[in-house]
């Protein structure tokens, strides 16, 4: 088994399948609709999924750590439109591909941390980074999204067969 090949494969099946619920996403949704007042909006959730796909993931395989100061304040993006969201996504997977397809083998059994505030959140292998944080966290917020698109009564593409709307 070629783990760095199957990996890429993985990146790739997900990618394209986070592409294809952002291509969901109505021209004129409003960003700012919140399924509840504890939920993101849904520009951030938007936003927050090609972190994913592309900084965190290139974050996860280019650099060993990633370390903020307690009084670091991240601005999370939030895309003003949808033709912008799927932009910012499409630029960033060529060098994340490039970049893990690169990746000595040896170094994805190497300890990836990320600190803030002088706190390791996380503190483990990097492959377990690499599927845990980006692939499984890609997932989580992919599915997010199908559910504000469906509370928004909108048609939800398949990810795993056809989905619902499609049959």
């Amino acid at each position: 088994m070629d783990f760095q090949k199957d990996l890429l494969a993985e990146f790739d099946r997900e990618t394209a399948k986070t592409r294809k619920m952002l291509e969901a996403i109505p021209e004129d949704v409003d960003f700012g609709y919140k399924p509840h007042p504890k939920s993101m909006a849904l520009g951030r959730l938007a936003g927050h999924l090609t972190d994913f796909a592309g900084d965190w993931a290139l974050h996860t395989v280019t650099k060993d750590k990633l370390e903020f100061a307690a009084d670091h304040k991240w601005e999370a993006y939030a895309p003003k439109s949808k033709a912008e969201l799927l932009a910012r996504f499409d630029q960033q997977l060529p060098t994340v591909r490039a970049e893990l397809a690169a990746l000595p083998l040896e170094k994805w059994d190497q300890q990836w941390q990320f600190i803030f505030g002088g706190h390791a959140w996380i503190d483990q292998p990097r492959h377990e980074v690499f599927r845990e944080s980006v692939l499984n966290h890609m997932v989580h917020h992919r599915a997010q999204l199908g559910v504000y698109l469906r509370l928004l009564g909108k048609p939800i593409p398949g990810t795993f067969g056809p989905s619902a709307d499609e049959m």
